[in-house]
């Protein structure tokens, strides 16, 4: 399993609203090809700061059959008006 981190700014005073998205959007995740998990998580300094983690079977499952469907265009439907900025989203995998 690997882990899609994608590190999220939310525009100040619209963070509501983007958990109410990511709340509503959770069956798309849960539906997808190879996602295994998935979890939001806001900073405690700064509250307009989330990482969104996702748990897939590989690095294709997220880039190719979840980013080229119609699941993530209503995805980022539901919170991309909140984004201050393109979210950075990078992949992990557990080696300890």
């Amino acid at each position: 399993m690997i882990h899609e981190i994608a590190q999220i700014t939310v525009k100040p005073g619209m963070e509501a609203q983007f958990e109410a998205g990511v709340t509503q959007a959770k069956p798309l995740f849960a539906r997808a090809r190879g996602c295994l998990s998935m979890n939001l998580q806001r900073s405690i300094e700064q509250p307009a700061q989330y990482n969104l983690v996702v748990g897939w079977e590989t690095v294709e499952d997220h880039m190719v059959h979840f980013r080229e469907s119609d699941d993530f265009q209503t995805w980022r439907k539901l919170v991309g008006d909140t984004f201050a900025a393109p979210p950075n989203v990078y992949h992990v995998n557990t080696v300890i």
